[in-house]
């Protein structure tokens, strides 16, 4: 099976997993073990756990929870999952007791996978007898037929507020997901992904594990992402790109590490997707190693990317996610019309990758979607080539005496001295303004910087009244799972 750059994948991911089998060779290497697995392997693999499942009760479409680290044991309860026709339910590691079992209870899942390094708290939050699989348990039951719009994907979106919604892909949205990336990238089957995001969040899961299978290349994948070894990683594993998030490109470009120069002439990009990449953190990056970063934008309901800048020779612009691939995506203002170029708006989106709703929540799906029109409460506008310029969250906008403050713009100031690791924006309840402008930041190790320092840092490039009245210096400022700043939780932690 081979992806078109114009028309989304057909088939399920069992159909594509089949093909991939069959042309053969490493499906995923794992640099911190040396292990490699075949394609056969993980079909055969994710065949005998989708076997397993249906021997067990488990009916199409039902959840099936699974709690792993990346891993070899994630990828095939993942594919024995979808390849069963099972609604894959990944569980955020990092998501807390609470979180983790209201997605068990949530879900409704009757069985699940458990790693055994995530048994305890598996077992912690388990309070709804969901029983645990292995992945070579005994069974010989036939699979089910699988369509491609039957479940696939139900994945909890880490909000900052309320509790966590499903999000539920179909196989078709699922291997869209895929799709998208592997077009805007130019992802073939030479291709090497380095996969060092979790694969329980959507970007880990579409970005890399998806758009892998649909382009036909394969992944290098460690469990968990660590600055002193990623090139080493990156090298071992010979990857020819990456995808991240800006905390982990910020962390790089602050390290002491460097790609040596087989690996850097073998890697033909960089992708950073999941929060706004700052300007001087992309540029500073670009130029100490050589590596271009191509700023990309999506969402758990979009099965990963709706936009991204083209990859070099292509137009790049730096500050922005760049332009859809694969899906349509416009700037809407209140009404619901389309704003005129270089308005702001919300960022709205319509295509294969969107998904079919929020579990359980028919409110919730209604209020998303406009006219057939995914709502993604982001705020933006379009220039006259289609590049989108993201400006804040409808959420997150700073109401300073009536004046609307894009909580990125100070991010950006703050980004621009050299010592500022991690920044973000917030707002104070203030009795004067309505609301006022503060700032959290992790600084490099060692740094003498102070507050007034960046204040008044702040103050030449903003002006006073933009300028944060108060900056705070934390060791490390608060992230959902995909490395993400939780912006809306700084004001209640400090």
């Amino acid at each position: 099976m081979t992806p078109s750059d114009d028309h989304p994948p057909k088939g399920t991911v069992g159909d594509w997993l089949d093909s991939r089998a069959r042309r053969g060779g490493a499906a995923v290497v794992f640099p911190e073990t040396g292990r490699t697995l075949l394609w056969t392997e993980l079909r055969a693999a994710a065949r005998r756990f989708a076997a397993a499942l249906t021997a067990r009760g488990a009916n199409k479409s039902d959840s099936v929870v699974i709690v792993a680290p990346n891993g070899p044991e994630a990828v095939t309860a993942l594919y024995g999952t979808l390849v069963g026709g099972f609604r894959a339910t990944m569980i955020n590691l990092a998501a807390g007791r609470d979180a983790i079992a209201y997605a068990l209870e949530h879900s409704e899942a009757r069985l699940a996978y458990v790693h055994a390094d995530a048994r305890a708290m598996f077992d912690d939050a388990n309070g709804t007898a969901i029983r645990a699989v292995p992945l070579d348990a005994d069974g010989d039951a036939p699979l089910l037929d699988v369509r491609p719009g039957d479940d696939a994907l139900l994945m909890y979106t880490s909000g900052t507020t309320g509790r966590p919604k499903g999000v539920v892909h179909t196989h078709a949205s699922l291997l869209a997901g895929g799709w998208t990336t592997s077009i805007a990238h130019d992802l073939t089957a030479r291709d090497r992904g380095f996969c060092a995001l979790p694969i329980y969040h959507i970007n880990g899961l579409c970005v890399t594990v998806m758009g892998s299978l649909v382009s036909g290349g394969s992944l290098a994948m460690v469990a968990k992402f660590s600055a002193s070894r990623f090139w080493v990683q990156a090298a071992e594993g010979k990857v020819t790109w990456f995808s991240v998030v800006p905390t982990i490109i910020s962390h790089l470009l602050h390290g002491a590490g460097e790609p040596d120069p087989a690996c850097r002439a073998r890697i033909r990009f960089g992708r950073s997707a999941s929060s706004a990449l700052a300007v001087e953190t992309q540029t500073a990056f670009e130029a100490r190693f050589n590596v271009p970063i191509v700023e990309t934008m999506g969402l758990t309901e979009t099965a990963a990317q709706i936009l991204s800048n083209p990859l070099p020779p292509g137009l790049r612009k730096i500050g922005s996610p760049g332009i859809a691939y694969g899906c349509e995506v416009a700037v809407q203002g209140i009404d619901g019309a389309e704003v005129a170029r270089c308005n702001e708006g919300e960022i709205v989106v319509r295509g294969p990758n969107v998904m079919r709703e929020y579990l359980k929540d028919p409110g919730a799906t209604e209020a998303t979607f406009r006219d057939g029109w995914l709502r993604t409460g982001d705020l933006a506008r379009m220039d006259e080539d289609g590049y989108v310029f993201v400006t804040g969250r409808l959420n997150e906008l700073i109401i300073k005496g009536g004046e609307n403050i894009a909580p990125r713009e100070v991010d950006e100031a703050l980004y621009a001295h050299p010592d500022v690791v991690e920044a973000a924006a917030f707002a104070r309840i203030c009795s004067r303004y309505g609301e006022t402008v503060e700032a959290a930041v992790r600084i490099r190790t060692g740094s003498p910087l102070e507050a007034s320092d960046l204040v008044n840092f702040c103050r030449e490039r903003l002006g006073k009244f933009k300028t944060p009245d108060a900056i705070h210096f934390l060791d490390e400022l608060p992230k959902g799972p995909s490395g993400k700043i939780q912006r809306l939780k700084l004001a209640e932690l400090l």
